[in-house]
This record gives C-alpha cells, structure tokens and sequence, in this order.
C-alpha cells in the first residue's frame, strides 16, 4: 500500500446502526470464538450532530477543497463538521508530530459535544498514535476511516468498543447517502459481489486493509478474528507481496479461525505482473480459497469506487453461494 496513492477521497463516511440499535444504545450481542462479546454502540447521528475532523497519518492533499466539500455534505444532512486548524497542518510527511496528532485525537474525543471523528487524509501514520499511547475511551464514539486508519478501527475493535465504521467520505451520491442511512440505522441491501467459495457464514465483521493489519499483527491492538467474517482491500501492492503477506497470515493460523472471508477491492500497477506470474485473483483465490470457510470476492469495499461503508463488530452474514455481504 503506497503512502500517498492510498488516501483519494478518505475523510470517513459514518454509519454504522442497525434498526435494533437506531430504537435505543443497548448493546449489539456478537459471537466470537464461541464467547458472547457486548459492544456499546453510540447514538445515532441527527440533526445537529457534531463531527470533527482528524488527521491522524499523513497531511491532506487539497485541505481548503476537501474540507469545503465536506462540510457541505455534512451540512445538507444537518450535521456540523468541525475541522480544526490542527487537521490542516503539514509536518514532513505526516500532519503534525506524533503526539499532536494523538492529542488532536483525544481531544476531539474526550469532548461530550464530539458524536462523530472522521479520519481525513490518510497516507501513513495512525500506527505511531496508538504507539504514542492512543486508546479508545469507554465512551461509545464513533469513529470513521479506512486505509491507513484501519489500524485506529482495528484498536477500537479489540478494545471491545463499538462505532469504529470503514468508510470514506468520497464519492458519488449513492455512496454518501448509504453512510448517511447507516447512521440514522436505517436498513441497508447487502452488498454485492462474486461467489468463490460456496457456503454461508455468520459472525461479528472486521474489515481492514491487508497491509496494515499486516502491520499490526503479534502488537496488542490485532483484534481475535475467531469466528469473525473478515474483509480485506488493498491498493498499490503487487501479486507477490499480497501473496507473501497472506501466508503470513495463514501461517500464523490467523485465516484457520474465521468463519467467512470477504474480498474487497485489490488494485496494482500492471508492470508489477510479468509474464508467466501469478495475477493476484489468482493469488487471492489460491491463498484464501481452501480454508474450509465461504469466501466473497470483488466486494465494492477499498481504494477506488465505490468504497461502500462497514461497520466493524456488527453481525454480518456472508454467502458465499450467492455472492453476498449482509448486514443482521
């Protein structure tokens, strides 16, 4: 995954309640690794809401423009994003300082008017803030990104904390408006992909960028993956490095304990395959394709469009037989 070839439209779409949970905050009952897991889910966002923005990896390309579009988005649904001048800034390749960027972070968390956090730019970063100390507080937040801030969702997850959701606030108007409606918890269609491996599979979801859960895997904020349906995208990395990195996974026994595996968008430069390689379908059908579990590729999730927003923890059925991503 690039640094810079992975952060087009990032800002984090926002979504992430179920019916159930739009009539109230109780808890979503999950199931891993065959024990129940509660995870407290914020409220619903309304009119009124406040978002602020964060850049916790590397400096937003176009600040002014990108902050201006998305303000305007927010606005029209009667939310306020805040961006503060911190979310602008520009240090090296990253927005600021390691502990700026954790303390913008915790502060627009720590702040009870704060319902919302968008992870905007993207790049490389977000790792070195939960090595700076960064940790999900007790109170239910939501949190938005995906790519490089996958390793923020991923924390959150593993700290047993409902709202991280991976999305991106780009764009078309379908693609907002399904962030929009999964935050005020209004049903959504399963996405659509293509059946690999036939069967059905159930079980809490977690979505993330390969690499970066790659990067996390042996730390203390990789999420058990028992009995999860597990989705994974990537952008900028050739056949042979998702391949070496996938039996990393499967030769840690990280693959032999999900229940379903999803396939979101994988995307590589064409002179990265050379003749008599691999291609990297064949390399993911290969790698993710006899684990005994269903497996769904060419999901509309990951670098590129659309890039249609999941909940990480929500209760999730994956058919395999039909090529479909549902939300329970």
């Amino acid at each position: 995954m690039h640094r810079r070839g992975l952060i087009t439209g990032l800002a984090a779409g926002l979504g992430l309640l179920g019916p159930a949970a739009a009539a109230g905050r109780r808890p979503a009952p999950l199931v891993a690794q065959g024990v129940p897991v509660q995870l407290t889910l914020p409220p619903p966002l309304h009119s009124g809401s406040r978002l602020v923005a964060v850049a916790p990896g590397t400096w937003w390309e176009n600040p002014d423009q990108e902050a201006r579009l998305l303000q305007r988005r927010c606005a029209e649904v009667g939310w306020t994003l805040e961006v503060p001048a911190a979310a602008m800034g520009r240090w090296r390749w990253f927005s600021a300082a390691d502990a700026s960027r954790r303390a913008q972070l915790e502060q627009a968390w720590a702040d009870p008017a704060t319902d919302a956090v968008l992870c905007v730019a993207g790049g490389w970063g977000s790792a070195r803030i939960l090595e700076a100390g960064w940790t999900p507080s007790a109170r239910p937040l939501w949190l938005v990104g995906f790519s490089d801030a996958s390793a923020l969702l991923l924390a959150q997850f593993r700290a047993g904390h409902g709202g991280a959701v991976h999305a991106s606030t780009g764009g078309d108007a379908a693609q907002w408006q399904r962030l929009v409606s999964l935050l005020r918890g209004e049903p959504l269609p399963p996405l659509v992909g293509e059946g690999w491996v036939a069967g059905v599979a159930t079980g809490p979801l977690v979505v993330s960028n390969l690499t970066v859960a790659t990067s996390l895997i042996g730390t203390r904020w990789f999420p058990s993956l028992g009995g999860c349906v597990l989705l994974l995208e990537d952008v900028g990395e050739a056949p042979y490095r998702v391949d070496r990195m996938l039996t990393q996974w499967r030769s840690a026994g990280l693959l032999q304990r999900v229940a379903g595996i999803g396939v979101g968008r994988f995307s590589w430069r064409p002179d990265d395959v050379l003749p008599g390689d691999l291609g990297l379908e064949e390399v993911l059908r290969e790698r993710l394709g006899d684990l005994g579990v269903p497996v769904v590729g060419g999901l509309p999730v990951g670098h590129g469009r659309p890039n249609l927003a999941l909940p990480l923890g929500r209760l999730a059925r994956l058919d395999g037989s039909r090529g479909q991503l549902a939300l329970l």
